[in-house]
């Protein structure tokens, strides 16, 4: 039997059907495993060192840098008068440069950086900060710190060092 033209009867029954999308979404959100504590500080490390490497990173571009030129620069004048072997630089950054010859180049080609192969060993090539890329990351140090100051301020000393300390065990923790 038909339903009268125009009424809401409808041929089709979904109800089950609602049922089963309600029955299998509540099942599956269930049936997850649980995020472990360990997975969840993982992401949130991630999450947290986006944000702030983001804005530092906007912070270093206003002078022209990249977050890993300005890695680059500090690393050198640390490394003053000496300098360091290319391979060390990629060593000491925070972040892996698959491509650390090409970032030495666009340094030195701005006369940030010199390199030179040295004579007792030709196949090391040692870099060195230059008088304009001192100068450079010297006017960079103060907004860096100031950054850095308004990224914590929301911490007291006291959990900002037992932050550190966490951290600091974390990372000189034996591979997995």
């Amino acid at each position: 039997m038909l339903p009268p033209p125009g009424s809401a009867y409808f041929p089709l029954d979904n109800h089950r059907y609602n049922n089963y999308i309600l029955i299998v979404s509540s099942s599956s959100k269930s049936s997850r495993p649980a995020i472990s504590l360990e997975n969840r500080i993982f992401v949130w490390l991630l999450r947290a060192a986006d944000t702030l490497s983001q804005e530092a990173e906007q912070l270093v571009k206003a002078a022209g840098l990249t977050g890993a030129q300005y890695n680059v620069l500090r690393i050198l004048r640390g490394a003053e008068p000496e300098g360091l072997a290319c391979r060390a630089i990629g060593d000491r950054m925070i972040s892996h440069d698959p491509d650390m010859t090409r970032l030495l180049d666009r340094m030195e080609k701005r006369g940030l950086i010199t390199r030179a192969r040295q004579t007792d060993d030709r196949r090391v090539v040692k870099a060195r900060i230059t008088a304009p890329g001192l100068s450079l990351l010297r006017t960079l140090d103060q907004p860096v710190h100031d950054l850095h100051k308004r990224q914590f301020r929301h911490m007291s000393p006291a959990r900002l060092k037992i932050l550190s300390d966490l951290l600091e065990e974390v990372r000189v923790r034996k591979p997995a």
